[in-house]
């Protein structure tokens, strides 16, 4: 698991286990309200957790564990688990980082947390996308269709719009969609101030030691079904980078038939510092548009690009003022999207086909490798380092 947790997160998405239990323990001890709750109130708060349907987040998760263990069984008294049972070590620490608050204290934390969350779902609900139009995919992916455009919006800015699991599949499937549908060109944006900070960490929560194996191999996998989705698409694909983008949102560009950005917008790779390896056809992608030098220094040695200088090594297209960067993209977009469809489709096609057949290879053996360093001794070394790094901060 260790590799495989580690892969591309975002500098806000990524924290430690114990970054995260001193900041909550913080909260929780100084917030603490006066009121107690009841135990009837605390059994309705664990239902209506149930019932949320937006997933809160990592580090709300291991609060509101820490705070239902401490509410039922008072202050940890069991053993800390292993160095590389990081979901387990996660939890252990966000219990023992509650010290000896009372079960009383900690029912009431447990009650306004869970209350906050759902007053906060229930707001996002009632909360309509911007754009009109047809609309599809789920909250963490809006797709919408409109004048001859589909867009996929990544849409969890207050997680910089990390990629969890269901977004891999949600985002697939929305190109299998917009494949078929009548728009002229798909684009792919994120919300907030955020393009995408690459993956999310709750993809792994759920891995035990017995399950390292199975876990790398369906992640290289889904991997591989998500790259080639990009590798087959046949109408003319536009990215709209918003802000920061990492890892994987940043590797498939290379995919992408037009890539537009914001001034603000960086593009970062750091994959040797976490002992892994280039996806998304970047190992063919990127040394081909910006040559082997500049490919190697962002690929092996983890250089940030800013946006002009991925315009000018032409892995972006275009960049634009921050403060217009919406508003003239989308009158060039729209412009676009009158062209006559089935020439553009049958233009891209002509463009693109040549290498299909080499992406389709080169993808496979990038996530063939790929799960081969997330079960690395020297991965996992290096994501222990991380965190142990990371926690010191």
């Amino acid at each position: 698991m260790a590799g495989l947790l580690a892969r591309r997160w975002g500098p806000a998405v990524l924290r430690s286990p114990l970054q995260v239990t001193r900041f909550s323990a913080l909260q929780l001890h100084v917030c603490g309200p006066a009121m107690r709750a009841s135990q009837k109130d605390f059994e309705n708060a664990v239902n209506q957790m149930k019932l949320l349907k937006k997933d809160p987040g990592n580090e709300v998760k291991l609060q509101l564990y820490a705070l239902y263990k401490q509410a039922t069984e008072g202050p940890c008294n069991v053993p800390k688990p292993g160095v590389l049972d990081f979901v387990s070590g996660a939890k252990w620490d966000a219990w023992s980082a509650l010290g000896s608050l009372p079960k009383e204290t900690a029912r009431q934390n447990y009650v306004d947390l869970v209350s906050s969350l759902s007053a906060s779902s229930e707001s996002s609900s009632q909360v309509t996308p911007g754009v009109d139009g047809k609309q599809l995919g789920s909250d963490a992916v809006m797709v919408t269709s409109k004048d001859g455009i589909t867009t996929i919006t990544l849409n969890r800015p207050e997680r910089k719009n990390a990629l969890t699991t269901q977004m891999y599949h949600d985002i697939m499937l929305a190109l299998q969609a917009a494949s078929k549908d009548d728009s002229t060109i798909t684009v792919l944006t994120g919300s907030g101030d955020y393009y995408s900070s690459g993956n999310d960490l709750t993809n792994f929560m759920d891995t035990s030691p017995g399950d390292v194996k199975e876990k790398a191999r369906s992640g290289a996998i889904l991997l591989r079904d998500f790259v080639d989705c990009f590798i087959d698409f046949p109408k003319p694909l536009v990215a709209v980078i918003n802000g920061p983008a990492v890892g994987i949102s940043v590797t498939i560009l290379g995919l992408f038939d037009i890539v537009y950005a914001t001034d603000r917008a960086t593009f970062h790779t750091p994959f040797s510092n976490l002992g892994q390896s280039p996806e998304g056809c970047s190992s063919y992608t990127f040394p081909k548009i910006m040559g082997p030098s500049k490919a190697t220094e962002m690929l092996i040695f983890g250089k940030k690009l800013t946006a002009q200088e991925a315009r000018a090594q032409g892995l972006v297209t275009e960049v634009f003022p921050d403060s217009t960067f919406q508003k003239e993209v989308w009158a060039r977009l729209k412009a676009y999207s009158k062209l006559p469809p089935n020439a553009v489709k049958i233009s891209k096609q002509i463009i693109r086909h040549h290498e299909k057949e080499k992406l389709h290879a080169i993808n496979a053996k990038e996530s063939s490798t790929l799960q081969e360093r997330w079960l690395s001794d020297e991965c996992v070394n290096a994501i222990v380092d991380f965190l142990s790094k990371r926690a010191k901060l």
